[in-house]
């Protein structure tokens, strides 16, 4: 029987590199992020359902789907924020099943789900245990400016826009603090698996670090 744990944070906490980590360890990780852009992707269903929402200016000249358009549109608009989670997160959330029958069916005994909406979309009680990657509101702000190229003003309505971080901590069952440097967080991260690990019952020896 599979088990599968939840991964989650807020922008800019550190979230994909703890997923990277787990990776490395040998445990599948489902991203997320990358099912949704498989769900838009040209010919899908789900890009006609955007198309239809959001009109034509959310696509690029080849025809896909221009992400930077589209969250300019919904970051600083509830609504329209709202209607696009209703056309994603059915096709989302039925390519994640899909995916975590195969790997079952495959034999392995643990995977992560990390998806940066987890808890919002009501989903912590069914993946547990869950983890939460948490950073200071300041380090949040610094890192999406330098990532993403982002103005202070834009940076602040991407962080604005999802719950806070404090409110995601409460249903942690693990917390991976992220203020320090790469090493510690590495360490943080390797930490929590191993504790993940033992709660869980999985094979430790098939995780162990260093394989």
């Amino acid at each position: 029987m599979v088990r599968v744990f939840g991964l989650t944070g807020g922008i800019a906490s550190g979230k994909s590199t703890v997923g990277k980590r787990f990776a490395s360890r040998r445990v599948p990780v489902i991203d997320a992020d990358q099912v949704a852009r498989q769900v838009v992707e040209p010919g899908t269903e789900g890009l006609a359902a955007v198309v239809e929402a959001f009109g034509s200016g959310v696509l690029q000249p080849s025809g896909e789907l221009d992400r930077k358009a589209l969250a300019a549109l919904v970051f600083v608009d509830g609504e329209r924020r709202a209607t696009l989670n209703a056309i994603l997160h059915p096709r989302i959330a039925g390519a994640t099943h899909e995916a975590i029958a195969r790997l079952a069916e495959q034999g392995e005994p643990l995977v992560c789900y990390e998806a940066a909406l987890l808890i919002e979309n009501g989903l912590a009680d069914a993946f547990r245990p869950l983890v939460v990657v948490a950073a200071s509101g300041d380090e949040q702000l610094r890192r999406t400016r330098q990532r993403d190229g982002a103005t202070e003003e834009e940076a602040r309505a991407r962080l604005a826009a999802q719950m806070p971080l404090a409110d995601k901590v409460k249903q942690a069952d693990f917390i991976i603090q992220n203020d320090g440097p790469l090493a510690e967080l590495l360490r943080l991260a390797d930490d929590v698996l191993d504790q993940v690990i033992d709660r869980v019952g999985a094979p430790a020896e098939r995780y162990r670090l260093g394989l």
